[in-house]
């Protein structure tokens, strides 16, 4: 019997500066503060998932180091099953993280360290814990090959994908057709479809693209106005949730991610499971962080009832 959610993806520590703006280059200004965290794409979600009440495997490379010390921590407390492979070679991924202490945007620098040596043979050594789960998530903070191979063991499984085209890094045209769900950003989406989403007629017409490509559903996230769900026999925005005022965005794409695949995984329809996953969103960008600012279940459901209500 299927279960849970498994993640291939790589975890790097948070290195977060916050700062009125970003510097110049050559330029050196004052900060207003700073944090050292658990990051990177695939693990935040891995966490996300796991607080929403899913059962979470997740499949990655860390260094045996201090930052790889602070991942197994991690993945401890959230109540994530590591399944790591830690290298004497490689360091452990970092992030350089800059957050507008005005109104919480961001932008990032990763180095993927260990995870960015993933490969094929890796996947393969994880195809059980793939073929044994409800869904499967990845991105491309690792190599893609390695993401497309896991994404062809899951469809083959029968085990429903999920797929983030983050970064927006080049990727196989052959990953489309292995999507169930495809999960861009407004950003990613406009790099994939060839043009800006200013409105949501244009974010229909990118999910008209991916759909064209091969994906089955696209799933574009819009920041403050929601998220589109678009496929063959419906296209509905699901308005984005706030539960107090914003002060840190980074990571609201994997709280969406992780938050959407753990309602999935439990049996929710896809356009209430988006819902699930702007509440999810909705609350960690209230929070300073990223796998630190995913709420647990409890939080969400409250939400959701607040929102039903209104």
């Amino acid at each position: 019997m299927k279960v849970g959610v498994s993640i291939l993806g790589i975890f790097v520590a948070d290195t977060a500066y916050l700062a009125r703006r970003m510097p110049v280059v050559g330029e050196t200004i004052t900060g207003s503060g700073f944090s050292v965290g658990p990051g990177g794409k695939g693990s935040n979600q891995a966490v996300a998932a796991a607080r929403a009440g899913s059962p979470v495997s997740f499949i990655s490379k860390i260094g045996r180091d201090t930052f790889g010390d602070m991942a197994l921590r991690t993945y401890a407390e959230a109540g994530v099953t590591p399944k790591i492979v830690q290298m004497d070679d490689l360091p452990t991924g970092a992030a350089f993280i800059y957050v507008n202490d005005q109104n919480g945007e961001n932008a990032i620098i990763v180095y993927p360290g260990a995870a960015g040596s993933i490969g094929i043979d890796d996947v393969e050594a994880a195809r059980e814990t793939i073929e044994q789960s409800r869904i499967f998530v990845t991105q491309l903070e690792q190599p893609a090959a390695a993401a497309q191979r896991a994404l062809e063991i899951a469809r083959a499984a029968g085990v429903t994908t999920v797929f983030n085209p983050a970064p927006a890094e080049p990727f196989p045209d052959a990953i489309y057709p292995l999507c169930d769900y495809i999960v861009p950003n407004e950003t990613e989406a406009a790099a994939l479809a060839g043009f800006e989403l200013a409105t949501v007629d244009d974010a229909r017409r990118a999910g008209d693209a991916l759909l064209k490509k091969g994906a089955r559903t696209a799933l574009i996230t819009l920041g403050a106005r929601g998220v589109l769900l678009h496929n063959a026999s419906q296209s509905v925005v699901i308005p984005a949730m706030a539960s107090g005022p914003v002060i840190d965005t980074t990571g609201a794409g994997d709280a969406f991610v992780g938050g959407f695949s753990a309602a999935l995984a439990q049996g929710l329809a896809p356009v209430e499971a988006a819902r699930f996953g702007c509440a999810t969103a909705g609350i960690s960008v209230t929070r300073r962080g990223t796998a630190p600012a995913m709420p647990t279940r409890a939080e969400i459901e409250v939400l959701l009832a607040q929102g039903a209500a209104a």
